[in-house]
């Protein structure tokens, strides 16, 4: 008898955990995120901590730096106050829909690209960054832009949108596909290529780092990042993009860009409206 009761027993758990995982869903849905850090004063981001300029633990302070950390306290300040503080929770690409979706975070400030598939789990903010693909040269290189690439050999990270936008962009140039940045840009050192193309903050992080490397041609593409919020958060939202023209127009902006990357040879900073 008590093993048929188990048996019974089991649909109705399962049954339980299904209703309240859809009740905590709901619940994350409904409320209201800007009222919460209004009321609290903070604001929860999802940040990276391994991406250089961007958002990376210091070995030194423990403490995640980077030009998106700083975005986000001046953010936050701008929308709550000066007393008000920044929270951060480490993501990565696979975990920062979901920690958005769950209430873990308020908002996401981790190099994400504004897309069309991601436009229909998330709201976007208008571009805080303009990431597109870019080249990294020696400074002895006399290559311009990407049409220069054409005769050449580039180097990029295999499965990566870049190899696809040589093809686009500079057809007859020869591409060598790598495992990952560090083996291209080695290849570069060692004259393997004459060109090494990526993401322009990746390309940034590398030039920070290794003196007698340049960006060059700006970006030929188009690939901005954008800072998420849950669908339905409209007063979140138009607070944060309201905050971005405020610290743009007071010189914040700029000062945190010049910070972080100021010092990158080649790199430009592009205003975005």
């Amino acid at each position: 008898m008590k093993k048929y009761r188990r048996i019974w027993l089991l649909p109705l758990i399962f049954g339980l955990v299904f209703i309240l995982a859809a009740c905590s869903v709901k619940q994350s849905k409904n409320k209201n995120v800007y009222q919460e850090v209004k009321q609290s004063k903070t604001i929860t981001w999802g940040v990276r901590a391994d991406t250089r300029l961007f958002g990376l633990m210091s070995v030194k302070t423990g403490k995640i730096e980077g030009f998106e950390i700083d975005l986000a306290k001046a953010l936050t300040k701008q929308i709550l106050g000066k007393d008000a503080k920044a929270k951060f929770v480490q993501t990565t690409p696979k975990t920062r829909i979901p920690l958005l979706k769950n209430g873990n975070i308020d908002a996401i400030l981790a190099t994400m690209t504004i897309t069309p598939e991601r436009a229909k789990q998330v709201d976007f903010t208008k571009p805080y960054f303009p990431s597109g693909q870019s080249l990294l040269v020696p400074d002895s290189s006399k290559i311009k832009d990407v049409k220069d690439l054409n005769g050449k050999t580039v180097l990029a990270v295999k499965g990566t949108t870049a190899v696809d936008n040589m093809a686009k962009f500079a057809p007859k140039a020869k591409v060598l596909e790598y495992d990952d940045y560090g083996q291209a840009f080695t290849a570069l050192k060692a004259g393997q290529g004459q060109a090494m193309t990526t993401d322009n903050g990746v390309l940034a992080g590398i030039a920070s780092e290794n003196r007698g490397y340049k960006l060059v041609g700006g970006t030929f593409t188009q690939e901005p990042y954008g800072i998420a919020v849950n669908k339905g958060q409209t007063k979140l939202l138009n607070k944060l993009n309201q905050a971005l023209v405020e610290v743009k127009k007071n010189g914040t902006y700029h000062r945190i860009v010049e910070k972080w990357f100021g010092g990158v040879p080649g790199f430009k900073e592009v205003e975005n409206e």
